[in-house]
């Protein structure tokens, strides 16, 4: 007989920045009233699920999107490293257009593959494979949520579609409160999904690359 576990990658949802700031792990950081609304909508969609353990990268906007979700399944939240925000030199910046003609930014662009303005995405993806291992086996035979961030999310999901790393931030399928869902057959990859359970509240606005 086949086990079947499913493991969950849950966006955070949106933030409170009024100044645009890239805030990365920066601390105080929380949701937006509409945030928590997507929290909401996110913790609705899992209904009937059959929830085992529940994980959360340690920052502030993770914790508060995990709190509907700890309090529909009744779970404790396991705060762990390895889901948090990657890091980033432009970390408390606004970046506009201008912002390449500053000296500082234009030497850390130097390498999109890396890329070399933040943790290597290689480092990205192996702490996420091992994270994805532990809460598969907390979950076995049954169902986990991870709350994480856009980039880490996106780079897992990548690495267990066999693509390359490197890509347009503007081009990740990763949006405020979505879910991702890696589906194993024992411990071999059967299937990835994707769905927005928050998707009508994202009106007009932009979502922020690796928020």
């Amino acid at each position: 007989m086949t086990t079947t576990t499913v493991v969950h990658l849950l966006r955070h949802g949106e933030v409170y920045n009024p100044e645009k700031l890239l805030y990365g792990r920066l601390p105080d950081f929380h949701l937006s009233d509409r945030g928590r609304q997507m929290a909401g909508l996110a913790a609705d969609w899992f209904e009937g699920h059959d929830i085992a353990a529940l994980f959360s990268s340690p920052l502030d906007r993770t914790q508060e999107t995990a709190e509907p979700l700890q309090k529909k399944f009744d779970l404790p939240v396991t705060l762990d490293d390895r889901l948090i925000e990657a890091t980033n030199h432009f970390e408390g910046m606004t970046l506009t257009r201008r912002s390449v003609r500053d000296p500082y930014v234009l030497s850390r662009l130097r390498n999109p593959f890396r890329p070399s303005w933040g943790e290597a995405y290689t480092e990205v993806v192996d702490r996420m494979v091992d994270v994805i291992k532990a809460v598969r086996r907390a979950a076995w035979g049954r169902e986990a949520v991870c709350v994480s961030h856009q980039l880490p999310i996106w780079m897992a999901r990548r690495a267990a579609e066999r693509k390359r790393l490197w890509h347009r931030p503007d081009r990740r399928e990763c949006n405020l409160a979505s879910v991702t869902s890696l589906t194993f057959a024992d411990q071999r990859l059967a299937s990835v999904s994707y769905a927005e359970p928050a998707a009508a509240l994202y009106g007009e606005g932009p979502t922020v690359p690796g928020a």
